[in-house]
């Protein structure tokens, strides 16, 4: 290993700092985009919305904007300063939380949904091209776990913010108050200094920063040349499918399972603060060993985590809610979703050219969430208000259980995903050389 190489390996303080700093951010980013969900039962009465409206607002009204949006945003991460994109981003979402607040119905809360999915697309394809550039291969999955540690850090503290300070603000309050401090950290973020961009050191600086042209061709070649990379993408958007559809489990709990609005949103955020944080770390470390170990894919990592899991899953959406099995599987479920993210997007980052790697972030954020996210809850609140109009019985659970077996279209791609992995990272070394 050359000197120069041994520099590259080695992580310090100021590296994992940034990291905390991001993973804060990050979990402003999701908190502020489960708010809807984790005030269901608040704000659909108070704003009297129907389960397709509701849909609507966390799926494609909020989506669209963010998926598409990040697209474009990804290959700016490319082009232009990162921490000053992220700084403009977050201000512009935490101001229109606030402004979310003052909602007198469905058209007042979607307008200022629609842009803040457009500040909000900017974070993480940012934050991720940011990242690879300031840790090594062998430290990416797990710098990946820890920063979406603010996914389900990020899930519980909405929940949080609905079981205790609900009663003293108000869900309007809590939104005031997410939106201020996001406007604080937005400051803070200014003044962080741009990480410098492998690809451009290594090559004495003289590398050009490529066009918006040039960037999606690359990134359409890689799709085409790296069968790993597609089927990766392909299994996280299937995961998806049931975490787009849980935007009503908090609906769910009160109005088939029998809990209070509070109670349940106070137990499902102390279990998904405990079952995220052990799942991003495992998901993280054990990809990455377990990459290290066996020379397969971290996806086929994911494979028999998902399938070990599948069956607690399905029984969580049937057993009684005094049963063991359901507060286990609201546990599992946090605790998989943890795993999910360390190794598939390292996995990504590691399966193309440097120089687009904001933008593959972006592109694979787009399909995560406008098909995964986007057909589950919109499908989702559409099968809800069908089946009640038909009278049948527990629609919220039978569209939930349906949405977890579609989920499971994500066992069999990961594992051809981690088995393919080898091979399109080798073609990519050798292309690139």
């Amino acid at each position: 290993m050359s000197r120069f190489q041994e520099h590259e390996d080695k992580v310090g303080a100021r590296d994992f700092g940034f990291l905390l700093f991001l993973t804060l951010l990050n979990v402003m980013n999701i908190l502020d985009r489960q708010l809807l969900s984790s005030f269901a039962n608040w704000i659909m009465p108070d704003l009297n919305l129907s389960a397709t409206e509701f849909g609507l607002l966390t799926g494609l009204v909020f989506i669209v904007f963010y998926s598409v949006m990040g697209l474009f945003m990804g290959a700016l991460a490319d082009m232009v300063n990162r921490t000053r994109l992220i700084a403009a981003g977050l201000a512009l979402w935490s101001a229109l939380t606030a402004l979310s607040g003052m909602a007198k119905g469905f058209v007042s809360l979607a307008i200022p949904r629609m842009f803040i999915g457009v500040g909000e697309s900017i974070m993480t394809p940012t934050a991720m091209s940011l990242l690879s550039d300031r840790f090594p291969s062998k430290w990416l999955g797990l710098a990946s776990g820890i920063y979406y540690m603010g996914v389900p850090v990020g899930v519980a503290g909405s929940l949080f913010l609905a079981a205790y300070l609900e009663p003293l603000l108000g869900w309007r309050g809590c939104f005031y108050l997410l939106g201020g401090i996001g406007l604080v950290l937005a400051l803070v973020m200014l003044f962080v200094k741009e990480v410098p961009r492998k690809h451009v050191k290594n090559t004495g600086g003289k590398a050009e920063r490529p066009r918006f042209r040039e960037i999606l061709a690359t990134l359409f070649k890689a799709l085409r040349t790296s069968p790993a990379l597609a089927m990766t993408i392909a299994g996280g958007v299937a995961f998806h499918f049931v975490l787009g559809a849980a935007a009503f489990d908090q609906v769910w709990y009160v109005q088939e399972r029998g809990f209070d609005r509070s109670e349940i949103a106070e137990i499902s955020a102390w279990l998904g603060f405990f079952g995220g944080i052990l799942g991003n770390l495992f998901g993280g470390a054990g990809g990455d060993l377990f990459l290290r170990k066996t020379g397969v894919g971290r996806p086929v990592f994911l494979f028999w985590i998902m399938l070990l899991l599948a069956p607690i899953n399905i029984a969580y959406r049937l057993v009684e809610p005094t049963s063991f099995w359901f507060m286990a599987g609201i546990f599992i479920g946090f605790f998989q979703l943890g795993c999910f993210y360390g190794p598939t997007f390292s996995t990504i980052q590691e399966l193309v050219p440097p120089q687009i790697r904001g933008t593959v972030v972006a592109f694979y954020i787009l399909g995560l969430n406008f098909v995964g996210l986007g057909i589950g809850v919109t499908v989702g609140g559409i099968m809800i208000d069908v089946m009640q109009a038909a009278g049948g019985e527990n629609p919220y659970t039978v569209m939930l259980l349906s949405f977890t077996l579609l989920s499971m279209l994500a066992i069999p791609l990961f594992y051809l995903a981690g088995r393919r992995y080898e091979r399109d990272r080798a073609a990519l070394f050798a292309q690139a050389a």
